[in-house]
């Protein structure tokens, strides 16, 4: 994921007819991004910048022809959709998602990439009310016999950088004064590959993107859970509190309309247990 420093022009005409149209008043931003008059401000007109980081399957990647699909893509494009205007998505590494440089930058509206909701995080920027809810998961070869990280004493264990599951793993380690070793990879395909190929024993991630891996490869089990009561939120500039009202609305009319739902039919195969606003 590549950062890119942008530098927006005005809005043209067709553009700036199309924002106000839209339900709320969308106008391209200043060089801060701030809102006036509550107004939803955007840092190019007629596009919501979408800061993500791919892969992370199946919620942010690209598809054989190349096209950025995903859960989190589609649930952006219904709040584009509301504002009238078309979702762009720039790839970008996690780090400028999760410290919020990217949205002080200007680089992007809003930071989507399966964002787990921690206090850490929401000091850099301003979160969405929840829009899934995930565990972090154990990734192993079948027949390991790994199905704890107790059974792991010693073993490397693979982990994303910045992620949840890196600080479970490290939490895990200082609480019991077990040695299970992190091995660290940038994103979420080289984590799988690892296990895959033996790289490392087992892996640690979000529940959704291994089950979906699983599915792909036979030889590959979740052996285990760990509910550490993640939630996912989309994020915005603090100062963005019109976009975040209208990110908000969405998620939770989507969860009344079924557009959620069918959403999350789309990418995991099942009906949701649970969508925003309905704990």
């Amino acid at each position: 994921m590549t950062g890119r420093n942008r530098y927006r022009a005005l809005a043209a005409l067709p553009a700036l007819t199309l924002a106000l149209s839209a339900t709320a008043c969308v106008e391209s931003a200043n060089s801060t991004g701030s809102v006036d008059g509550g107004k939803v401000q955007l840092v190019e007109a007629g596009k919501l910048l979408t800061c993500s980081h791919l892969p992370y399957v199946p919620f942010e990647y690209r598809d054989s022809a190349g096209k950025i699909v995903g859960f989190d893509i589609d649930l952006v494009d219904l709040v584009a959709k509301k504002l009238g205007v078309t979702q762009q998505v720039i790839d970008t590494p996690f780090d400028g998602i999760q410290s919020g440089a990217d949205l002080e930058a200007n680089q992007c509206d809003v930071v989507a990439g399966a964002i787990s909701i921690t206090p850490p995080r929401a000091a850099n920027f301003t979160f969405s009310t929840p829009y899934f809810h995930a565990t972090q998961a154990l990734l192993t070869r079948k027949g390991s016999g790994f199905a704890s990280l107790d059974n792991l004493r010693g073993k490397n264990v693979g982990v994303q950088t910045g992620t949840t599951g890196e600080n479970y793993l490290k939490d895990y380690n200082a609480r019991t004064g077990n040695t299970v070793t992190a091995v660290a990879f940038e994103d979420s395909a080289l984590l799988e590959t690892a296990v895959k190929t033996g790289q490392v024993e087992a892996a640690i991630n979000d529940n959704g993107i291994f089950y979906d891996y699983v599915r792909k490869n036979s030889e590959l089990e979740v052996s285990n859970e760990f509910d550490t009561t993640d939630q996912y939120g989309f994020g915005v500039r603090k100062i963005n509190s019109a976009l975040l009202a209208e990110i908000n609305t969405v998620l939770t009319d989507s969860a009344k309309d079924g557009s959620y739902a069918r959403i999350y039919q789309t990418w995991f195969g099942k009906q949701p247990t649970w969508m925003p606003g309905k704990g």
